[in-house]
């Protein structure tokens, strides 16, 4: 007999103003569901990230259905799972957690959020040449939806040079030699220059880490400007870059499409994606249509 109440959460650092327990609780309530999100903050419990294996260890025993995991735990999360889909496993990344059995299986949502995202407020962008800010957990997850949605390369820069080289080579591994290089920050405005647009994939703009991520100047009209960060919909990046006239994509996409994901994967319900988008658009403001 399905269920019809469910217990999740969201384990991360900084996320007191998260919207995902309002996008799940919205959804749930729209199909006759009981949804309980609580957010298990790292940093309002003063532990570190690696105490994220013990998190999802009490969460499995109080009773939890499954976990979303964010920064900086989505790499960290993985040696304390049960098994991971084929999606985290070949990805190094987990956002999703689901308890069944009492085991913890891993998943990422992030990939199908900001691929459906992306098709959605650029689809029409030139894709020769992408440059990737931030290999880590969501930088690997939308390295991949790049490349899947047909980048012919794309060079990740982060400020980690091993970091860089190891999500390179794996993104070679999986999509063929060549479609992936890496770079130091040193060499963003050389590569920016020549590029056709950036995804950026750092906690930078974020309601806890604002500002800019690399120099305002190294932005030019002819560059799209996709960005993951959603918490606030217009990151100051965005702005810059709306203002010199890049077409630009917010984080807000992403986040309604992978919540989608992530619900269907608690809840084994089919969710409405359409009404989730309407949903962050109504809780961060309205979701800013592409220029």
């Amino acid at each position: 007999m399905a269920k019809d109440s469910y217990l999740v959460g969201l384990i991360g650092a900084g996320i007191g103003p998260s919207l995902s327990p309002a996008l799940h609780e919205r959804e749930a309530d729209r199909q006759g569901l009981r949804c309980l999100y609580r957010l298990i903050d790292i940093d309002v419990l003063g532990v570190p990230p690696e105490a994220v294996g013990d998190l999802v260890r009490s969460a499995r025993d109080l009773g939890f259905d499954g976990l979303n995991i964010t920064h900086p735990c989505k790499q960290l999360v993985i040696e304390h799972l049960d098994g991971l889909s084929a999606q985290a496993e070949s990805l190094g990344a987990v956002n999703t957690v689901v308890f069944e059995g009492g085991r913890a299986v891993g998943h990422n949502t992030d990939v199908t959020g900001f691929a459906a995202s992306f098709a959605r407020g650029l689809p029409d962008v030139p894709l020769e040449r992408v440059v990737q800010l931030g290999a880590g957990g969501a930088g690997a997850a939308v390295a991949h939806a790049t490349l899947t949605l047909g980048a012919e390369r794309v060079t990740v820069v982060d400020a980690l040079a091993d970091r860089a080289a190891a999500l390179a080579a794996a993104l070679n591994r999986h999509f063929g030699a060549g479609r992936a290089a890496h770079a130091t920050p040193d060499r963003l405005a050389q590569l920016l220059a020549d590029a056709d647009g950036i995804v950026h994939a750092t906690p930078t703009g974020m309601a806890a880490h604002p500002g800019l991520p690399f120099p305002a100047e190294l932005l030019h009209p002819g560059l799209w400007v996709a960005e993951v960060v959603y918490r606030p919909l217009e990151t100051e990046l965005l702005r810059t870059a709306r203002a010199i006239g890049c077409a630009t994509l917010d984080g807000g996409g992403m986040a309604a499409f992978q919540a989608a994901d992530a619900f269907r994967l608690f809840t084994g319900r089919e969710p409405d994606a359409a009404r989730m988008l309407a949903d962050i658009g109504e809780l961060a403001g309205a979701v800013s249509a592409p220029k």
